[in-house]
């Protein structure tokens, strides 16, 4: 696996402490694109640097965390090679790469417990895309 790029905003700090806590007890490796601390920030100027190192193929997979996801989520999947889930239970963070090969996995940093990121982190990563009929979807996506 490739180096995991990760972000969030002042709403997802503390949240993704908790995920390079996960990443690193998992023995993934990171790069995290900011921010540092809880003080109020802008979510795009993280989401924007972590959506062209997934597009450049430097990070596979990407995680953000903003306050309730979606503005986070709206900012990366605005990148043509960027296929961001917001996920908030498990079962949607594995349909996101079974179905859609999502490649940035977005979490709402308010409204999840630690114990959740947890599950959602683990069906993140122990789902493969499913290819087949999935593809042709996945292919008409990005605009040309």
């Amino acid at each position: 696996m490739k180096m995991i790029g990760i972000c969030s905003d002042h709403a997802g700090y503390e949240l993704k402490l908790y995920v390079r806590t996960w990443l690193e007890a998992k023995g993934y490796a990171y790069k995290d694109f900011g921010t540092s601390s809880t003080e109020s920030v802008d979510y795009p100027d993280f989401a924007h640097p972590l959506a062209e190192a997934v597009e450049r193929g430097e990070c596979y997979p990407g995680i953000a965390i903003c306050g309730s996801g979606n503005g986070i989520n709206m900012t990366l999947n605005k990148h043509q090679g960027v296929r961001a889930a917001l996920c908030w239970i498990p079962e949607i963070a594995h349909l996101a790469r079974l179905h859609n090969d999502a490649n940035v996995l977005v979490m709402p940093g308010r409204f999840i417990t630690t114990q959740e990121a947890d599950a959602i982190l683990t069906a993140f990563f122990s789902t493969d895309f499913e290819g087949g009929r999935h593809q042709n979807r996945i292919d008409k996506i990005p605009l040309k």
